[in-house]
């Protein structure tokens, strides 16, 4: 080996520039072929030596990265490194708007233009917006003549003013989601190569992932706040529950807390409150119910109040539109509160219903086993039974009685259930005009209509079990009458009222006038006492007789003529008539089977 190639190879070994080291073949043409190889050798090493500087840089700038955790300190992180990476005039990073569909400028590093700095690019326009559009990196020499992409007179002012020439954009994606563009730019012409997209684009991946990470822990951190809002929230409502509060303070303590107007409603939709916020759909409620969540309507925010399957009310936020995941989930908790507050309202209210129930039914199963005892009882839920009381009886086929005894609290002194029927005890006042007015207001609260027979007034255990008696006597000839939905006393009921009187002998009656038919249909399983019922509803019209009993009218005639062989031949004169339509009305009543 001569001394030119050891010269040759000592200055490669100590990194000599590519002009030692091509002077080296000027001095010596003999060397040129490995002059040639010593370049191609020093640049394979400085591209190993910029890869592996790259490489540090970029696992210095994940590590900075990671250690971050405000979302604007990531982003000036992203933008400084940029710039220092690629050796660029000015770096900078603009994030997508998906509601509105464009893309803004959020942070720059080396600008100096106002213009720039506030530029927006809508999705397409410009080289950054066709970066969002594509997911693809694109580079320009030269800005101002590129044609690839479309250029605004917005953009193109604000590049202009800020100076710059060369532009190279990649996208920062997180999967498939493109979220904004970072930019490398200089003022004058410049070819960005391959290895300075992919260092630009390794430092986009990097800056994704570390905004994603700065953003979830900024969700965290803001959700572990309202976590404990609510958990205090909850905690000042349950303590408030524990001490007694009533449903009015719980409603202002929830608005407090919510900024909002607070209405809370039974399950029949009264409200419980005097807040503004009028009952809410009953939509609205099963929508809730069935979802177990809160649900927006037009006026505000509607939750189902129900223990387990049972639905006790509904909660209503009204003057809030919108309502973060926060303060829905308190607002949910608020009407978990409210059940538990109504719960606790109904046992008590039980208790007292248990001992009122009891007092009810000693009055009217054994009044004259202890009057004094009665009477102080009574005194002692303020119920002073010396006084002049009505007795009335509510009947609604349609309605559950717990339901009918519920509403018919809120009418009387002492309502309870007895023998299967609802039972009212109401200061004196004329039995009849109050049975018709209590029958009407049970109608409103059940929504459904409610048969009330009363009697009275009556002063102390005896009377009050005595006017029970007659109480149901007048409430089993309303609906014997067909007076449904209707109250009334025996005075309403006219010579009825007299026939039903404690003295009358009802059954006697009935025997006398239609016994012979009654008991043809009791040996015989025929159906005369029917025929009568619709012969009298016809109005004797044989016709529409036949049509109710769904037979031919022969079948009607020959029915009559049995009943005239039973009754006698003069049984449809209009006295004889009255008296077995009474006596039909009486049977019915007496035996509705």
């Amino acid at each position: 080996m001569n001394d030119d190639v050891v010269r040759l190879l000592d200055l490669l070994a100590s990194g000599a520039s590519s002009e030692q080291l091509a002077h080296v073949a000027v001095e010596n043409p003999r060397l040129a072929k490995a002059t040639a190889l010593a370049l191609r050798i020093q640049a394979t090493l400085s591209a190993h030596r910029r890869r592996e500087a790259e490489l540090s840089a970029l696992f210095d700038t994940a590590s900075d990265l990671a250690r971050l955790r405000d979302t604007d300190a990531v982003l000036r992180s992203i933008v400084r490194r940029a710039r220092m990476l690629l050796g660029v005039d000015v770096s900078y990073l603009s994030l997508n708007d998906e509601a509105a569909g464009r893309t803004y400028m959020r942070v720059t590093d080396g600008s100096f233009s106002a213009l720039f700095q506030k530029v927006t690019l809508g999705m397409g326009e410009g080289l950054g917006g066709l970066v969002a559009q594509t997911a693809q990196p694109y580079a320009t020499r030269d800005y101002f003549g590129d044609e690839r992409f479309q250029h605004t007179r917005p953009i193109d002012s604000a590049v202009r003013d800020e100076g710059l020439t060369a532009i190279l954009g990649v996208p920062l994606a997180l999967g498939d989601k493109v979220i904004g563009v970072l930019y490398a730019s200089d003022r004058t012409r410049r070819e960005f190569t391959p290895d300075e997209i992919a260092l630009l684009s390794s430092l986009a991946d990097h800056a994704a992932i570390a905004l994603d990470n700065a953003a979830l822990l900024e969700e965290i951190s803001a959700h572990s706040a309202a976590l404990h809002r609510a958990e205090e929230a909850h905690d000042r409502l349950m303590d408030l529950v524990l001490r007694g509060g009533d449903v009015p303070e719980v409603a202002a303590a929830v608005a407090d807390v919510l900024h909002g107007a607070i209405g809370m409603f039974d399950a029949d939709g009264t409200a419980l409150t005097n807040a503004a916020p009028l009952a809410p759909p009953a939509e609205a409620v099963a929508t809730s119910r069935a979802a177990g969540r809160a649900v927006s309507t037009s006026d505000g925010w509607v939750c189902a109040v129900q223990a387990g399957p049972e639905l006790l009310g509904s909660i209503v936020l009204a003057g809030r539109a919108d309502l973060v995941d926060a303060d829905r989930r308190l607002f949910e908790r608020a009407a978990v509160v409210t059940a538990l507050l109504l719960m606790l309202r109904r046992s008590v209210a039980k208790a007292e219903d248990e001992v009122r129930g009891e007092l009810l039914t000693d009055l009217l199963t054994a009044p004259d086993r202890n009057p004094g005892a009665l009477l102080a009882r009574a005194e002692r839920l303020g119920l002073d039974l010396v006084e002049p009381h009505a007795v009335l009886i509510a009947h609604a086929a349609e309605v559950p009685r717990t339901r009918l005894a519920l509403a018919a609290g809120r009418c009387a002194a002492l309502a309870g259930i007895h023998a299967e029927e609802v039972v009212l005890l109401v200061p004196a006042g004329e039995p009849g005009p109050l049975a018709s007015r209590i029958a009407e207001a049970l109608r409103s609260a059940v929504d459904g209509p409610v048969t009330v027979g009363a009697a009275g007034p009556a002063r102390g255990p005896q009377q009050i079990a005595e006017a029970h008696a007659e109480a149901a006597r007048c409430l089993r000839a309303l609906l014997a009458l067909g007076r449904i939905g209707e109250g009334a006393s025996m005075a309403e009921l006219g010579f009825l009222g007299v026939l039903l009187g404690e003295q009358s002998d009802l059954s006697g009656f009935v025997r006398r006038t239609i016994g012979p038919v009654l008991d043809y249909d009791a040996r015989r399983g025929t159906e005369l006492v029917r025929t009568l019922h619709a012969y009298f509803a016809a109005g004797g019209n044989l016709t529409r007789a036949k049509d109710a009993l769904h037979v031919h009218v022969n079948t009607v005639v020959q029915r009559l003529d049995r009943i005239g062989s039973l009754l006698g031949a003069a049984w449809q004169t209009p006295d004889r008539a009255l008296e077995i339509q009474l006596a039909l009305r009486l049977h019915t009543l007496r035996d509705p089977a």
